[in-house]
């Protein structure tokens, strides 16, 4: 008991030495700061001040109680909370932190959800290719008979796109339903994360399937032109809606210190963040769809850096955000 009385007494002591950072905090909360050396200055320094402020708070609880430094750290907390969630002034830079902040940190706390949402995909995608590579007429389960006649007439679906609808409005089709598509695997996690299973599931067991059944009548090739292009962002997209369903579905089973609406409102918000920053890409890959992944005019090549570097460029600025550029100024006018 006497050395945990005094090891306590020793964090008090340490916490009393970070009252003049909790002072230049407050400060420049409030604009009484004339820009000191830790002003909240960027976006980074907001947040890491926001972390070590709810770390000292947790000590603070722990070996303080109830008593004022700790009313005065929750007090402080709450207002740095307030800050960083207020709206922006401006569009462009509510924008920026959006793209270039919050969206990785986001996705950072999606890892464990983002690899359970993969492999539940590939394994989906696996038994697809399995069940039509041993069954072939299992491919009725999977594919319409309008496709399978055409690829029994040595013929793919999707040669007479452009021939049935414009571009443009092939485009806009396609973007919407990619859309649903991935608004639907997060939605369906409000079933305890059941929902997204089935949707992740059955994703990838119709794309192990529909290429089983093509590979069959040796046509695979043909079909994985057309894919690569464009699918690369558009699965991207579903794993990681997958991913946001997946974890929604477990922090209503597992809420936390939350209740289950303040867990189900947290994940909505992050969805609403990372699918604001995807929408731009999946409508890129509907336009990719739609003018190039049906056109002969394009190589294999020329298909494969598209959805290459597309895929790239979209985990870059999912991952690590929007470059930013930074000053050259040394601070002078």
């Amino acid at each position: 008991m006497k050395q945990g009385g005094m090891s306590k007494q020793a964090l008090r002591e340490w916490l009393n030495t970070r009252k003049p950072d909790w002072e230049t905090i407050e400060n420049t909360l409030n604009g009484r700061a004339p820009a000191p050396p830790r002003a909240l200055t960027n976006c980074r320094e907001q947040l890491s001040a926001y972390k070590q402020v709810m770390n000292d708070l947790s000590l603070s609880r722990r070996v303080n109680g109830n008593a004022l430094i700790t009313r005065y750290l929750e007090n402080l907390f709450l207002k740095l909370n307030e800050d960083i969630h207020k709206p922006s002034q401006q569009l462009f830079e509510q924008l920026g932190y959006l793209f270039q902040v919050e969206t990785p940190l986001l996705m950072r706390q999606l890892k464990t959800s983002l690899i359970s949402a993969l492999l539940i995909f590939c394994a989906g995608i696996a038994a697809g290719w399995f069940m039509v590579d041993r069954f072939p007429d299992l491919a009725s389960l999977f594919a319409s008979a309008e496709m399978i006649n055409k690829v029994h007439a040595g013929e793919l679906w999707t040669d007479d796109l452009l021939n049935i609808m414009p571009s443009s409005f092939l485009s806009f089709s396609i973007a919407a339903n990619n859309i649903a598509v991935s608004l639907t695997a997060f939605a369906l996690g409000a079933l305890y994360g059941v929902g997204t299973l089935y949707i992740l599931g059955l994703n990838g067991l119709m794309l192990g399937a529909v290429f089983a059944f093509t590979a069959h009548y040796g046509m695979a090739d043909r079909l994985f032109e057309f894919v690569i292009a464009h699918g690369v962002v558009e699965l991207s997209v579903i794993i990681i809606a997958g991913a946001m369903g997946l974890q929604l579905g477990e922090s209503l089973i597992r809420p936390g210190n939350r209740n289950r609406l303040q867990a189900f409102q947290q994940s909505c918000r992050n969805t609403g963040i990372i699918m604001l920053v995807s929408v731009p890409f999946l409508l890129l890959a509907g336009l990719i769809e739609g003018y190039i992944s049906p056109n002969d005019s394009y190589s294999m090549a020329t298909r494969v850096i598209i959805g290459v570097v597309s895929g790239l460029v979209f985990w870059f600025i999912m991952l690590f955000g929007w470059p930013r550029r930074h000053s050259s100024s040394s601070g002078q006018p």
